[in-house]
């Protein structure tokens, strides 16, 4: 009947008209984000070190490589070989979920572990220090994953104990046998400038984890008076104490590096002598391209060229520290927690090169971070920028989703209101029609039959 199937179409017309639509659009906002997906200030600054520091060594090596090998770049071909690899290896560890870190932090840690006791029994001495593992042609510092290991193991601890950690002083007290137990390991190789830069950014983490003040300060003053015993019951290290208070007492001996350090600072003035036309670099200053490349720096860029280095690294400690606060807001602690971990060990390690160079502290073998000469160093550190990176990744990434999931959920509601809407209305005219159809057949049925 054709009266009939006018309706019905009508009918799914209807239906199609008023369920059938397009969906809502997603926000713009997302794919804007998308864009940047890592912290792309962070990355230049991290390379403009790496690029600062192969100048720098490669001016500084000169002298030293042309004597010992004849071949005034082998210093600088090796730490760019270096810098390749740590990029590859920042490249890699960039793709490594934090879950990864935050499951594994107890393995990393007995890894930890085994390096140092391992450069123990088999490593390399180099001027009376036992600190090197030689795997062919390879050379671990083992004291350089240690830190990183440690710091991520105490991330971990904290997010694991948190409330044993501020309530009682058990949770204080179990991560500083961990570390009591690294600084056994290391003090017998010797190296104490790694035990006092773990023991800062320990205190340090404590305390901005939340550890009460008296057990913050009870660890500071404990901390303090052992590395002072440290220091008074080894000779070596009391004269190191002596001539970094009194240089000029002994120039020719005990202070004779920190003499020529100044030296260097001296002669650099405001702007400096020039890329290359370093004195102090012609064998006058031992260890120029290693502990001491600032003094090189200071010499050849003068105080605008450490200014800018220290800028560079600042900010960087920057971002680190305001990382980790944003993490911990976003209820990620092992992330911000980490974070903080590697600003602190970035600002203490700067602090210790600089210093002892410019004659503020005891002359201590501490590379600058991304700057110094040296592989493992360089590797590791690139390692702890990899992982800032990877947080803030995952940071933003978190940030986008919850923002879609928030217009979704505010899409849904408007959509299910719209829909119940819609399908009154849809009800109402059904019945309508319905209600027609029955009139009509009605009326048909009384005038003697149905036409076609």
């Amino acid at each position: 009947m054709s009266f009939l199937s006018t309706q019905s179409e009508s009918l799914k017309n209807m239906f199609i008209q008023r369920h059938d639509k397009n969906p809502a659009k997603k926000p713009a906002v997302a794919a804007a984000d998308l864009r940047r997906p890592y912290d792309a200030t962070l990355i230049l600054l991290s390379l403009a070190l790496l690029f600062i520091g192969l100048v720098i060594v490669t001016s500084a090596s000169m002298p030293v490589a042309d004597r010992l090998f004849n071949n005034p770049f082998h210093f600088a071909i090796r730490h760019g070989i270096y810098i390749v690899l740590a990029l590859i290896t920042a490249m890699v560890v960039m793709q490594i979920p934090m879950r990864w870190w935050r499951m594994t932090n107890v393995w990393l840690l007995l890894l930890a572990i085994v390096l140092l006791i391992a450069v123990l029994i088999i490593g390399r001495s180099v001027n009376g220090s036992t600190r090197w593992l030689v795997l062919g042609p390879i050379t671990i510092q083992a004291a350089e994953p240690a830190k990183l290991f440690f710091f991520c193991y105490l991330a971990g601890y904290l997010v694991r104990r948190y409330e044993e950690v501020t309530e009682n002083i058990r949770g204080f007290i179990k991560p500083l046998i961990v570390f009591f137990a690294l600084a056994f390991l290391l003090l017998l190789q010797p190296d104490l400038g790694t035990v006092v830069v773990m023991l800062c950014t320990t205190v340090g983490l404590l305390f901005l984890a939340g550890a009460k003040l008296w057990q913050f300060f009870g660890l500071a003053i404990t901390g303090s008076l052992a590395v002072i015993m440290l220091i008074v019951f080894e000779e070596y290290r009391m004269k190191r104490i002596t001539s970094f208070l009194d240089p000029w007492a002994d120039p020719f001996g005990s202070g004779y590096q920190l003499t020529q350090s100044l030296m260097a600072y001296g002669r650099g003035d405001i702007l400096g002598q020039g890329l290359g036309n370093s004195l102090q670099k012609l064998e006058y200053l031992p260890e120029a391209h290693t502990d001491f490349i600032m003094a090189i720096l200071a010499e050849e860029f003068g105080f605008a060229g450490v200014l800018i280095v220290l800028v560079l690294m600042f900010t960087i400690v920057f971002k680190a520290m305001r990382m980790g606060n944003l993490a911990l807001r976003k209820e990620r602690p092992f992330d911000g927690y980490l974070a903080y971990s590697i600003g602190i060990w970035f600002s203490l390690q700067t602090a210790v090169n600089v210093g002892a160079s410019a004659g503020i502290l005891p002359t201590k073998g501490l590379t600058f971070p991304l700057l110094s000469y040296g592989g493992s160093s360089m590797i590791i550190m690139a390692i702890a920028v990899a992982i800032l990176i990877r947080i803030d990744f995952e940071l933003r990434v978190d940030g986008i989703q919850a923002m879609n999931k928030g217009f979704a959920a505010k899409g849904q509601k408007k959509t299910a209101a719209q829909s119940d809407s819609r399908l009154s209305e849809a009800k109402s005219s059904v019945k309508q029609v319905m209600d027609k159809l029955a009139n009509r057949e009605s009326k048909l049925k009384t005038a003697g039959g149905l036409d076609d």
